[in-house]
């Protein structure tokens, strides 16, 4: 709710601008259609600009993609924190849009009441004639024309001009308008003197089209007079004694025509709209990640020895050894790279497939063989490369943290984390929810998602950086992200880049708790490995 009132400020912001622009620049110019026009587009243009977001991308050259380690995410309830202060500002705002459009569905309600109860009387240009025995000065709303009784018996040729031109211009569709904007702006002072001012213009058209027709302007004004002193009291309508009789009055006896090229003058909106849009633009920065390194052999000259599942070969020109390499990497790129390779899982023959299904946290290393040495090794078989892959268990005994594979953190890690999770949290809170958050796509979509946006900072890179981040969160009940911070610290760099990837996550399915749905925080661990 308050990214909303944010929204409706920046709109407050627009429309203060806009308003400010045609009172100082257009508001003394005859060109009353093209004013409306102005005052209508630039006041929705208001509420669709904030949407319009133009984005640069800035391209950054990595020399790698990292490799990283996404641990499970620990979830517990949270209860909402939202400042007295916020929730005051929503009650406030939706109490003010309650009552403007409380009083905008009343003054619709009075007009039809007092239409349905006249006689009605239609005419051959599609309009109606209702007429009423109450006291009421002439008004139009849509095609309805409300005359008094006295008024309809006259049937003074200037007051219908008036109303007809109401009526065929269709100012009843802008006052609707401009009145459900106000709604949502209600506490801004700007819409309510466009309303106004747009008021105003419709009066100006109508009177025009009176004078057009050839009725005497001393005899229409001395008419606009004698209607003033009777109210016609409906904020929704179209009358002859709108309250802006002086201005009217003005307009038809003092003002010229304008020049033809005060048009012109639009053209000050232009540098409005670039200082918006740029204000309102984002930078985002592209990442381009060259390929892992291979390590080639040199040619003609001996590369040493590799040792490979118990056999040492003699590595030389014509051979190629690629070792470690991620687990992404094989699985993805490689397949391409070789086509139709010997795949083995711990000495036994395996598919591509196999590989992709494999655990992540079970692979201790990744050995890939081409040309030579994978045909000295495997004969026939090996000719179209061989990929070699370890897992843990075969190991027995080396670092896990000392591979180039992607993986999630094994059991050791979690319980760390969980240890750490439960020392922060209200003991009050609960471990878990009845229906937990769900990233779009589940928890593999997650997995992917990070993997493919977690961006190696250079300068970590640089430096030798390496380690695992604990980046709490909390995922709000309309899904979004919230209050992303370090929980456990490693480098500024690695840190920062922990929290924005989180930041940057789509909206999930909310937590739900007794039916209802709740704040929900997660410690997710991301670990950087440099290859």
């Amino acid at each position: 709710m308050m990214e909303f009132l944010k929204y409706d400020l920046k709109v407050a912001v627009l429309i203060a601008i806009f308003y400010l622009f045609y009172r100082l620049l257009l508001s003394r110019d005859t060109f009353h259609r093209l004013n409306r026009v102005v005052l209508l587009i630039t006041a929705v243009a208001s509420f669709v600009l904030p949407f319009c977001v133009l984005t640069f991308h800035h391209t950054v050259v990595l020399p790698f993609k990292p490799s990283v380690a996404i641990g499970q995410p620990l979830a517990t309830i949270v209860e909402p924190s939202q400042p007295w202060w916020q929730k005051g500002v929503v009650v406030v705002f939706f109490l003010g849009v309650t009552m403007v459009v409380g009083h905008v569905v009343w003054s619709i309600v009075q007009v039809v009441r007092l239409i349905m109860r006249s006689q009605r009387h239609p005419q051959d240009d599609g309009t109606v004639i209702a007429v009423t025995d109450k006291p009421v000065a002439p008004f139009s709303w849509m095609r309805y024309i409300v005359l008094n009784i006295s008024d309809f018996e006259q049937q003074d040729p200037a007051i219908m001009a008036h109303e007809r031109a109401h009526i065929r211009q269709r100012h009843s569709l802008d006052v609707l308008l401009v009145d459900t904007l106000t709604a949502l702006q209600w506490f801004n002072p700007a819409i309510w003197m466009l309303r106004q001012d747009l008021r105003a213009i419709h009066e100006y058209e109508a009177d025009a089209a009176v004078l057009s027709q050839g009725i005497n302007m001393r005899q229409y004004l001395y008419l606009l007079v004698q209607k003033a002193v009777v109210s016609g009291g409906y904020s929704i309508a179209n009358g002859i004694t709108h309250s802006t009789l002086k201005n009217r009055i003005n307009m038809m006896l003092n003002h010229k025509k304008s020049n033809g090229k005060s048009w012109l003058k639009l053209l000050a909106l232009l540098p409005i709209l670039g200082v918006f849009m740029t204000l309102n633009a984002e930078t985002v920065t592209n990442y381009v990640y060259q390929h892992p390194q291979k390590k080639l052999m040199k040619k003609g000259k001996k590369a040493g020895k590799v040792n490979v599942s118990g056999k040492t070969i003699d590595v030389k020109a014509d051979t190629a050894v690629i070792a470690p390499i991620s687990i992404r990497y094989v699985a993805d790129e490689m397949k391409g790279d070789l086509e139709n390779p010997l795949v083995l899982i711990d000495g036994k023959r395996s598919s591509m497939e196999e590989v992709q299904a494999l655990a992540p946290n079970t692979i201790d290393h990744i050995d890939v063989l081409k040309d030579k040495a994978s045909f000295e090794l495997y004969g026939e078989e090996g000719k179209n490369g061989v990929i070699l892959i370890t897992t843990k268990n075969a190991v027995s005994s080396g670092d896990n943290t000392a591979t180039g594979s992607f993986s999630a953190e094994d059991g050791k890690d979690t319980e760390l984390i969980r240890n750490i999770e439960i020392g922060s949290v209200d003991p009050e809170a609960f471990d878990v929810v009845e229906q937990m958050p769900e990233f779009p796509g589940g928890m593999e979509a997650m997995m992917k998602f990070l993997a493919e946006n977690v961006l190696y900072p250079e300068a970590a890179y640089k430096a030798g950086k390496f380690g695992r981040v604990l980046v709490s969160f909390i995922v709000e009940p309309d899904g979004s992200i919230s209050n992303a911070h370090v929980a456990k610290k490693v480098n500024d760099d690695l840190d920062a880049e922990a929290v924005r990837v989180v930041n940057s996550m789509p909206k999930w399915t909310p937590g739900m708790q007794g039916g209802k749905v709740v704040r929900v925080k997660f410690t997710l661990p991301i670990t950087f490995r440099l290859n």
